[in-house]
């Protein structure tokens, strides 16, 4: 039976989402590291050393975040599959390599801001190189993720089906050059399914009450 305050929980895929949109409105895409000379960059980064900085250090949140909702999606899924079940547990470790990714891609938001003025132009320009084509573990990550949601959801039924499709094929895309698409078709998977989950919490009846004490004649 579902506790009064367990339809918060999933919620964190919606602040996951929020934080997501704030790190974007903070740092965009990056620098590309193809088009801008290293002292460009090196002035990109001092003139905005704040915002990049919050940026990395909220890309770490949106990390635990996704963590916390990934861990109810594995509660649900996992309930859904019985005893042995394999596919949530391979969603989740999704979800793992998905946070340590935006970890490090905020390390590096945060090495740059920090440095830009300390390092050779040139270090900073290799290090913002790297953070520009960074997106394997996000790549890995979501894929994963979804893949594994959207087979768990087709074959044991703990979403509407049509959302388990819907991963499987957000998922593959993720793993192609749409990637980048494929990704935000992902954040928004995540949004339903946070929203979704919450709302069933919310209406799944409460622990039932404790039996009266018996009366003595």
């Amino acid at each position: 039976m579902a506790r009064s305050r367990d339809w918060l929980g999933p919620l964190t895929g919606v602040a996951f989402v929020a934080v997501l949109i704030a790190v974007f409105a903070l740092i965009g895409d990056g620098q590309d590291a193809t088009k801008r000379s290293a002292q460009e960059i090196v002035n990109h980064y001092k003139d905005n050393k704040d915002q990049e900085f919050i940026g990395g250090i909220l890309s770490g949140l949106a990390g635990v975040l996704f963590l916390f909702f990934a861990g109810w999606l594995r509660k649900v899924l996992r309930e859904a599959e019985g005893p042995g079940g394999v596919l949530s547990a391979v969603a989740f470790a999704g979800a793992i390599v998905f946070a340590v990714g935006g970890a490090i891609g905020g390390t590096l938001h945060i090495v740059l801001a920090d440095t830009a003025d300390d390092i050779s132009p040139v270090a900073v320009q290799a290090i913002n190189a790297i953070d520009w084509d960074y997106f394997i573990p996000f790549a890995v990550g979501m894929t994963t993720l979804l893949i594994a949601s959207g087979l768990s959801v087709i074959r044991h039924g703990a979403l509407p089906k049509w959302l388990g499709w819907v991963a499987l094929v957000i998922g593959i895309a993720s793993y192609t050059p749409a990637g980048f698409f494929g990704f935000l078709a992902g954040i928004a998977w995540v949004l339903v399914v946070s929203i979704m989950l919450s709302m069933r919490m919310r209406s799944a009846p409460g622990a039932p009450a404790a039996p009266a004490a018996p009366t003595t004649t």
